[in-house]
């Protein structure tokens, strides 16, 4: 089923979402060329596919602003209590934090239920206890597009505008997002033009199957596309980011079996950044450059949670390093199994950085056909760190087995 949205009938994020949920289950819903501001998130449901009009549809968040809560509350209650309520309605979407738990998946993302007073009803339980002490609040922090517990879902050919000046705080990378996805399946993205976002400009957590396409997250205060906790077989594709205030792609814990390809990451705190168990990915054609710390940084994960069975090829990763860093790709301890094959490296002439700089209990790095231009030094490390048969690995999108998906074990909501 296809329904097509008329100026009129999606002047507000209300409408649009009753659209999406009259379509819950499966049909595609197209939006007009507008711009609309919105004041809450628009919540994807399984078997909704959202389509604007490229250029033509922008979706601007609406003012984030801060509510404190007016006492301590406790973790599980579908509920707080507020020193005000004005401005708020039931269906916003809402964060409430304190200031130990912001950014963390101890950050509450919720939608409301009803006002009473001073007190608003929240969709599902907060998620952990809130300090009287360590100024508690709700904000209208929300996400752009996001979807819970849902498969088959996709969102394209949207622009989405953060409008960071007009909110007073960020949204935590593991519940929100510009574009967010949590523990769903089968999620397709693409055509999507997002920016200027308070927080990370795609994240996505404990999901699996999920494709990303043509898009562009740029200008963002956290990283540019965050696939997050537990995120199994995923492809990126002809993505980019740019001007990001942390990493251009930060794969975060336990994100495997993705690939990154044709894609390019410029000017942001580091080019792409692996670490906590982040395993058997593909990093391929490429383009990393201008970015202030290191292209490609392998973060430092100790033993058990190490880094290992990547391949980067075909890349071409240049002028990175430019504040911080000490190599253009660097790997710290105790990375393994790791491939890197027929990439063009150079490093900055004003600033000279090694090739690969290599921690000291780095093992097993496979190099073969790459070309270091401008560098201090093609290696710097450990000559012992190197092998000369690559490592046999399988890594990326398609490559893994049922066993990989084992960790992924949760409700999905038709």
């Amino acid at each position: 089923m296809e329904r097509k949205l008329t100026s009129t009938e999606a002047a507000s994020a209300a409408a649009i979402q009753r659209a999406i949920d009259q379509l819950a289950g499966g049909g595609r819903l197209v939006l007009p060329a507008m711009e609309l501001e919105l004041d809450r998130g628009l919540h994807l449901r399984s078997g909704v596919e959202v389509v604007g009009q490229g250029k033509a549809t922008v979706l601007r968040k609406g003012p984030g602003r801060i509510y404190p809560l007016s006492g301590y509350h406790n973790y599980g209650m579908c509920d707080v209590p507020l020193h005000s309520v004005a401005g708020l309605e039931v269906g916003m979407t809402v964060s409430v934090h304190d200031g130990s738990s912001h950014g963390g998946f101890y950050e509450t993302f919720a939608t409301i239920t009803w006002i009473d007073g001073d007190w608003v009803g929240l969709d599902h339980g907060i998620e952990a206890d809130y300090a009287a002490s360590d100024a508690p609040c709700l904000t209208t922090i929300y996400p752009l597009v996001f979807g819970h517990n849902i498969e088959g879902a996709a969102i394209r050919d949207v622009w989405l505008e953060g409008n960071r000046a007009d909110n007073e705080t960020h949204m935590g990378g593991c519940r929100g997002g510009a574009v967010y996805f949590y523990q769903s399946r089968d999620i397709e993205i693409s055509g999507i033009r997002e920016r200027d976002f308070y927080g990370e400009g795609l994240s996505f957590q404990m999901c699996r199957e999920v494709v990303v396409k043509d898009c562009h997250f740029d200008e963002n205060t956290g990283n540019g596309l965050h696939p997050g906790a537990g995120i199994t077989n995923a492809l990126f594709e002809n993505c980019h980011a740019e001007g990001n205030g942390k990493s251009g792609f930060f794969f975060c814990v336990r994100a495997n079996h993705i690939s990154v390809r044709n894609c390019s990451f410029k000017s942001n705190e580091s080019g792409l950044s692996i670490g906590t168990r982040d395993c058997n990915n593909l990093i391929e054609n490429c383009c990393i450059e201008d970015n202030r710390g290191a292209g490609l940084l392998i973060r430092k994960t100790p033993r058990p949670t190490e880094v290992h069975s990547c391949l980067v090829r075909n890349c071409r990763i240049r002028n990175n390093a430019l504040e911080s860093g000490r190599g253009q790709v660097e790997i710290e301890n105790d990375a393994h199994d790791l491939l890197f094959v027929n990439n063009r490296i150079a490093a900055n002439k004003e600033r000279a950085s090694a090739g690969f700089a290599l921690g000291a209990m780095v093992r097993a790095i496979y190099l073969e056909g790459n070309s270091c231009e401008n560098c201090a030094v093609d290696l710097e490390g450990e000559p012992g760190s190197l092998v000369d048969v690559p490592p046999r690995i399988e890594c990326g999108y398609g490559a893994a087995s049922a066993l990989n998906f084992r960790h992924l074990n949760y409700p999905i909501l038709r």
